[in-house]
């Protein structure tokens, strides 16, 4: 009898140990499924989170390209209106250059800026070319450039031919500020590190932009354009703005 019981006890005991073993497994397969939910959630509510937070950034930096480029080319058509009767006076010819530029991902887009050069200056610059000041041969500046004519000298001194690119900004294929858009035929000349200022939206000013202008080679520039795509912020942008004021004013660069 004692026998017996102490069987029947053991085999319930044993029971036990197996029905207790086994609630176990079930509750860590539980709670490692239940981790990996909660891992799986906080990672989708960060993703989401950063989502909106990016898109409302470039919703707001939308916003206020528009309304300034709205704005400036309102306020400035008086301007603008004695400068293309400037340029027409000078040499009758065309108020507006229009040029492709390659935006951001390699778009192409119409570029316009007040005509401060001849109308044959594209022709004549290939003869030029080995007066270029940027010895790295992809873009192509020149202090004393013989193309240039009187009111163009005046008005790329103060950036004013630079201004019509604002109807560029409130189309959108612009930003205020970003890394300047290159020509196609510069393009054709980067290599895979130099595309890397192709992943912003291009805009009037940038870092480069106020900190020498065409007094940077190329190299540096697109050093820090990269660093703005890198770090750019609305009020990275706001401070770019701001300091983009005395760089007009000084004329550093312009030429």
């Amino acid at each position: 009898m004692n026998d017996a019981h102490t069987e029947s006890a053991w085999t319930d005991t044993s029971h036990r140990i197996l029905l207790l073993e086994e609630l176990s497994r079930r509750f860590a397969r539980n709670q490692k499924g239940s981790i990996r939910l909660a891992q799986t959630l906080r990672f989708l509510r960060k993703k989401y989170a950063w989502t909106v937070v990016i898109g409302l950034t470039k919703f707001l930096k939308r916003m206020i390209d528009f309304t300034v480029a709205l704005t400036m080319l309102l306020a400035l058509a008086p301007l603008f209106a004695l400068v293309a009767l400037c340029i027409k006076l000078t040499d009758r010819g065309p108020v507006l250059f229009w040029q492709a530029r390659v935006g951001q991902w390699g778009r192409e887009f119409p570029f316009p800026k007040f005509r401060s050069m001849v109308t044959n200056a594209e022709k004549l610059k290939d003869s030029l070319l080995a007066h270029n000041d940027h010895h790295n041969g992809v873009t192509f500046k020149m202090k004393r450039d013989p193309r240039v004519t009187w009111i163009g000298r005046i008005i790329r001194k103060t950036s004013i031919d630079e201004l019509p690119q604002l109807w560029c900004v409130l189309i959108g294929d612009m930003s205020l500020v970003g890394p300047r858009p290159p020509v196609p035929r510069e393009v054709a000349l980067y290599t895979l590190a130099d595309r890397r200022r192709l992943d912003a939206v291009p805009g009037l000013t940038c870092i480069w932009q106020v900190s020498g202008r065409g007094d940077i080679p190329f190299p540096q520039q697109v050093e820090l354009d990269v660093q703005y795509i890198e770090s750019q912020s609305l009020w990275l942008d706001v401070k770019l703005l701001v300091l983009t004021i005395p760089a007009v004013l000084l004329g550093k660069g312009a030429y």
